[in-house]
């Protein structure tokens, strides 16, 4: 999987979780400040990640996502 099937991947995710329009979702959107994710709204994100790409996300590392972009790389150094 290369980087932008991964990022269109993700960002249909958060478009159907967060309830955002998918052409607004850009790499650079941030989960907590652009979308107000509270932490049980970005748990279910991660275990979503986790259950899309196959990839462990520990805490520590979820911690780190703070965006699109930072997501789709991490999943892309993880599968």
């Amino acid at each position: 999987m290369n980087k932008e099937e991964a990022f269109n991947k993700i960002a249909d995710m958060v478009s159907d979780q967060f309830d955002i329009d998918r052409s607004k979702i850009t790499g650079d959107l941030n989960f907590k400040n652009d979308l107000d994710a509270d932490s049980i709204d970005f748990v279910e994100f991660v275990l979503d990640l986790e259950d899309t790409f196959g990839a462990e996300i520990s805490d520590e590392d979820a911690e780190k996502l703070n965006t699109i972009n930072e997501a789709v790389d991490f999943v892309l150094k993880h599968q």
